[in-house]
């Protein structure tokens, strides 16, 4: 990875409510300045006291969309994780609601790319989800979803493509 250096010591708030969670993302994430909440009390109160470069959120456990929201307010850019919420229902709602990326568990092997993709996005002033849609082809969703779940869920293609249009004017603005 090019650009991997981008991720050194940079302060990133990880929350999950299984513990084994935040030690795996401790062990791929060992160059970053970790901070680890367990609940949603507790990453509310280190979203509302510290600076963080990013975050990395689980959807179900610990209300994450309820902390993005918080996240988004002090321009902290959140990778949403995920194992129980993967439906296509939830990646546009993740893009939609401001999240970065959205992460199932099962490829948090690769969290450090979908970290550094974030990053590097930002820095270019680019849409993170451009280079997420990359790491996740249409392969990916027809091994989770089913064969046919382009021809299926033509709304899902079509909200996640209007989803990150947006996204990309909205950031062209700011």
């Amino acid at each position: 990875m090019a650009e991997s250096n981008m991720l050194k010591g940079k302060k990133i708030l990880i929350v999950d409510d299984e513990a084994d969670i935040l030690e795996i993302l401790e062990e791929f994430l060992r160059m970053c300045e970790l901070v680890k909440a367990i609940t949603f009390e507790d990453a509310k109160k280190f979203l509302e006291s510290q600076d963080f470069d990013a975050a990395i959120l689980d959807i179900m456990g610990v209300n994450g969309y309820e902390l993005l929201e918080i996240a988004n307010k002090k321009k902290i850019p959140c990778l949403m994780l995920t194992a129980h919420a993967f439906s296509p229902d939830n990646i546009v709602k993740s893009i939609n609601e401001g999240a970065a990326s959205y992460v199932p568990k099962e490829e948090i092997s690769r969290i450090e790319d979908f970290l550094n993709d974030v990053f590097v996005a930002q820095k270019k002033g680019e849409n993170p989800w451009v280079s997420w849609q990359k790491r996740l082809p249409g392969s990916y969703f027809q091994m989770k979803f089913g064969a046919a779940w382009q021809a299926a869920d033509k709304d899902f293609r079509d909200a996640l493509r209007d989803s990150i249009v947006s996204r990309a004017k909205a950031s062209k603005k700011e």
